[in-house]
């Protein structure tokens, strides 16, 4: 079972992670006993690779900001279905996710359910 909480990190006093963008959602949850984070990425911009460097970008700050206030959270990237299966699988893409360990789920907007669970 999933449930939802807010989520935002402090990484300064003044600076603040809110796990959180208008066109995008991201939740903290539970699954199971582990507590996660996800970042949901849509990729409906023009550009799939200018997406790529965002969604990385955010990827590995949040992955940071997590790792040194609640470090017992998992973060995960959501991506469309149609995005993994074509744009996720060229080798470019596949190096970045290996090399920084960028844990995946990817869902069917259509239906809107989790397709598939990558560690």
């Amino acid at each position: 079972m999933i449930t939802h909480d807010p989520f935002t990190i402090r990484i300064s006093e003044t600076i603040k992670l809110q796990i959180n963008l208008a066109a995008e959602n991201a939740i903290a949850a539970k699954r199971n006993t582990e507590k996660i984070a996800v970042e949901i990425k849509s990729f409906i911009a023009d550009s799939d690779i200018s997406e790529f460097h965002t969604a990385l970008g955010q990827y590995l700050n949040y992955y940071q900001a997590i790792e040194e206030q609640d470090a017992d959270r998992v973060l995960y990237l959501a991506v469309p279905i149609e995005t993994y299966q074509d744009f996720f699988q060229l080798s470019f893409v596949q190096r970045a996710l290996n090399r920084y360990q960028v844990k995946l789920i990817i869902y069917d907007p259509k239906h809107e359910e989790i397709q598939l669970w990558i560690k």
